[in-house]
């Protein structure tokens, strides 16, 4: 027991030094600068460098419990500071997955709404493309009938009914489920998440982590942001994590979103076979529409 408390006192603390000190630290050296050289003197290294050489004669001049105590100080603001972004990070996942609270509905629908005629439009094009005969299509007409499909599945897997890419992501596999196999996600999820294999659930949870690791790295955009108003240059620092945070989030949900329906694919009849519904006979095999809609009204009880 010794050993396993030390090494979840280990895994916490890299966790508790990558997630928060870190970036905090980090954070806390950008506010050091911004109030150093301000936006008059904001590109002038020759200060900043005066500042520094300053500041660390300050600090070697103190007594080495005044010192001490100047680490445990930075490290613990490292830490708040990384506490505030964390609770940040709920908005941010908000903001990119929706749907959107209520002083910005109208915004919501509007981009749903165009979101979806977009979508409608480009899987018409596709149909009309894919009217011509199979057997006299040209290999260009088949380019050109693939490229119409690429542009349909890259807007959104299905019907849009979210404000963004990340959360159409997400409606689409509901949707999917509900349509291709009649079951609600929204009540059927966790009891197929009791049932799939290990290595399914495994590889899940490694996408889930992903996405949440993307949200906090966008999510501290939003501090660096605020610097702004004293130091210009912060913007690019906002911009840049801002960005990496969302193209990771943006992979990251892609491939959540891949494997939740190839779970559905491949375990849903899982879940059949463990609430009792269906043909016992056959193991193998997607749902039928009438096997979901019976574990749909099961799930739900009368909800």
């Amino acid at each position: 027991m010794g050993g396993f408390f030390q090494q979840l006192a280990k895994t916490l603390a890299d966790r508790w030094i990558s997630l928060l000190v870190l970036p905090g630290a980090f954070f806390l050296g950008a506010v050091w600068v911004s109030l150093a050289l301000g936006q008059a003197d904001a590109w002038n290294v020759a200060l900043l460098t005066r500042q520094a050489d300053d500041g660390m004669s300050t600090v070697a001049d103190l007594p080495s419990g005044a010192q001490a105590l100047l680490v445990v100080a930075v490290l613990a603001a490292a830490s708040g500071v990384g506490f505030v972004v964390q609770a940040l990070a709920a908005v941010t996942r908000r903001v990119w997955l929706g749907p959107w609270p209520r002083p910005f509905t109208p915004i919501a629908v509007a981009r749903t709404a165009r979101r979806r005629a977009r979508w409608h439009r480009l899987v018409e094009e596709r149909r009309a493309l894919e009217a011509v005969n199979p057997a006299t299509r040209t290999r260009e007409q088949q380019d050109r009938i693939d490229t119409a499909a690429h542009r349909v599945t890259r807007l959104a897997m299905a019907e849009p009914g979210r404000p963004t890419w990340m959360g159409d992501r997400i409606h689409a596999v509901e949707s999917i489920a509900y349509h291709r196999y009649g079951l609600d996600l929204a009540y059927g999820w966790s009891r197929l998440w009791l049932v799939v294999p290990d290595p399914a659930r495994t590889e899940l949870t490694a996408a889930h982590s992903a996405f949440a690791a993307a949200v906090a790295t966008g999510t501290w955009a939003v501090p660096y942001l605020l610097l702004t108003v004293v130091w210009w240059p912060a913007v690019l620092v906002a911009a840049g994590i801002g960005l990496t945070g969302w193209a990771r989030a943006r992979a990251a949900v892609a491939d959540l979103t891949t494997l939740t329906e190839a779970t559905l694919d491949l375990h849903g009849r899982t879940l059949a076979a463990a609430l009792g519904i269906g043909d016992a006979t056959q193991e193998t095999g997607p749902l039928t529409i009438s096997e979901g809609e019976r574990i749909t009204d099961l799930v739900r009880k009368g909800r």
